[in-house]
């Protein structure tokens, strides 16, 4: 009956002693060169007689020192046998036992670098957490500065307005352009703290990113290692793997190993520390820049307040000068009148003079004497041309100063017309729009 093909599920476990050919056995037969030895070349190598008696003893004796020799070689090999299957016994016991020990230590190192591990990653997700936070103050301080910006310069653009004389370059004027110029460096300042914070949360990500493969990869040793430990030599999982013995040439030492976590962990802290410095850095330029635009705001405001109070005592002044300059108008007109009227009034005394002298000059002869009556005459006229001349220059002198004033009211009138404008710039729009200035929070980034 032929042999049937037996089907193998498991690969055969490997004897103790490696199965190897015997050797062979050499038999030592004594050969017949006596007188009855048997003859001839056709006969070479084979026996055609019977053996003789001694050679039956010979071959008897050869026979038990045979068995002899075997029974001492096998005794001793099963002593040296079992020897051996009792060494290699505690030997592969106490291997086991080492190797599980090495697995329980490698669990535990991989166990604590998991564990430190896990801290940083955790650790690193919050701290890029507050420090988005602190990036969204900032740009929702850099948002809020826009506000100030506008009424800054609608400030500037509104005061553009102002008149001549008004139009100067006064302390208001220098305050905005020092507010604007304030607003500018805040905002690149926060530009650039957004940029710096941009890169430091990618660093933060990234360093969490190789901590989380890092630690990723230990859980994974971890699991395995574990799954090691808990082998023992009647697990149904184990089975032969011939080839699993051989070193790795990408392996890594314990050093390199160790040195690569520690070196994921000092990147990882460094960068920790470095996101700690920033939020603290935005925290103190986020307080000083809001601080810095309150101050330069009150200072703004406090300038406003001032020229509000001089154009508010110019106009209250040019109001006086001007209520003072009607009167003085008018107290002018009715002089000029009066100088008129006192001219006129001089004319008939001057014609009854001036007939009086007429109709004696046509005295006859003798007659027109120079008596006391024709010099007083002759005064009378002098005085009276003496007085219309007096009067008639204070009449101009009295209208040029009435011309005079009617400038200075028309220069008043502007001025106070400018000064008027100047106060509606400066108070109702400017202030006014100066009232929706952010507050302190708003500029720290906190609304």
């Amino acid at each position: 009956m032929a042999q049937t093909d037996v089907l193998l599920t498991k690969e055969p476990a490997p004897q103790t002693v490696p199965a190897c050919e015997l050797p062979r056995k050499l038999y030592d037969v004594a050969r017949n060169t006596g007188a009855h030895t048997s003859s001839g070349l056709a006969t070479a190598g084979f026996r055609s007689a019977k053996y003789l008696a001694d050679e039956w003893f010979q071959n008897c004796y050869a026979r038990y020192h045979q068995a002899f020799a075997d029974r001492d070689q096998s005794e001793r090999q099963r002593h040296e046998s079992q020897q051996l299957a009792a060494e290699t016994e505690a030997l592969a016991r106490r291997s086991q036992e080492d190797s599980t020990r090495k697995v329980g230590a490698r669990l535990q190192d991989t166990h604590c670098w998991k564990s430190e591990l896990q801290q940083e990653v955790c650790e690193l997700a919050a701290e890029t957490d507050l420090l988005l936070a602190q990036k969204q103050r900032l740009q929702r301080a850099l948002d809020a500065t826009a506000v100030p910006f506008s009424i800054t310069t609608d400030n500037l653009q509104c005061r553009e307005h102002r008149q001549h004389p008004d139009l100067v370059r006064d302390f208001v004027e220098m305050e905005l352009l020092k507010e604007a110029e304030l607003i500018r460096n805040i905002q690149e300042l926060l530009k650039r703290t957004i940029t710096q914070a941009v890169n430091q949360i990618r660093l933060n990500r990234e360093h969490k990113e190789t901590c989380e493969m890092d630690w990723s990869d230990k859980v994974e040793a971890y699991n395995i290692d574990q799954t090691c430990a808990l082998y023992h030599n009647q697990s149904t999982e184990v089975q032969f793997h011939p080839h699993s013995a051989k070193f790795e040439e990408s392996a890594s030492t314990p050093e390199t190993w160790a040195g690569f976590t520690q070196d994921n962990l000092h990147r990882a802290e460094r960068e920790r520390l470095a996101s700690a410095n920033l939020r603290v850095l935005v925290d103190c330029i986020l307080r000083d820049t809001a601080e810095d635009l309150r101050l330069q705001c009150d200072a703004v405001n406090l300038a406003f307040e001032r020229r509000c109070e001089e154009l508010e005592d110019a106009r209250h002044k040019l109001e006086n000068h001007l209520h003072k300059t009607l009167r003085e108008i008018t107290d002018q007109e009715h002089n000029i009148a009066m100088l008129k009227q006192a001219i006129k009034d001089k004319e008939a005394p001057l014609k009854v003079a001036q007939t009086r002298l007429y109709q004696r000059s046509r005295r006859p002869n003798v007659e027109l004497c120079r008596d006391a009556a024709q010099f007083r005459l002759v005064s009378e006229v002098e005085e009276l041309n003496t007085s219309l001349a007096a009067l008639k220059e204070k009449l101009l002198e009295a209208e040029q100063s009435l011309r005079n004033l009617e400038d200075t009211r028309m220069h008043l009138e502007k001025d106070l017309a400018v000064k008027t404008n100047s106060l509606f710039i400066d108070r109702q729009k400017c202030m006014a729009h100066r009232a929706r200035y952010p507050t302190v929070l708003q500029l720290a980034g906190y609304q």
